[in-house]
């Protein structure tokens, strides 16, 4: 397997927007407000791109995932848009974007890693809590009374 950046060289944006938005369908019936990622297009992505760190896993010319990440003062690196091919999912794809961030992280000075995962995918709040992630916070969409994602923290 092997990572690339995903930047100004990076070529496959229509495979990458199908990548994310195929990893992030299970979750559509699921949560409420509806994920950020239906609102992707090519052109936001591409910004989000410019925007913010981000990394793909390439297997034999198929995109396996991608992570986006952004460094937040005073110490955080935010993990945004984690997206794994469902047929590459617990084949440790994910582990692997996870510490390429890491590696990220520690050249720009951050001292955690931080994310945010919605309410109802309690599975994803077990999957970051065995990379080692640690609920630090609740958090409640606009509009909303109730707490409609949790934060998760992992120290490096």
């Amino acid at each position: 397997m092997q990572l690339l950046a995903i930047d100004e060289a990076f070529a496959d944006w229509d495979a990458l927007l199908a990548l994310i938005l195929e990893s992030f369908a299970y979750m559509h019936s699921r949560i409420e407000p509806p994920s950020s990622a239906l609102r992707l297009t090519l052109d936001s992505l591409k910004e989000k791109a410019r925007v913010e760190k981000a990394f793909a896993a390439v297997e034999d010319a198929r995109l396996l995932g991608c992570i986006f990440c952004k460094p937040e003062p005073p110490d955080c690196l935010y993990i945004g848009k984690l997206a794994i091919a469902p047929e590459a999912q617990r084949k440790g794809v994910g582990r692997l974007l996870l510490e390429v961030a890491t590696d990220y992280a520690v050249a720009q000075g951050l001292s955690c890693l931080r994310l945010e995962t919605r309410i109802e995918l309690t599975e994803n709040h077990g999957v970051f809590a065995r990379w080692g992630f640690v609920r630090s916070a609740d958090g409640v969409h606009p509009g909303f009374s109730r707490t409609t994602f949790i934060e998760m923290r992992k120290p490096i």
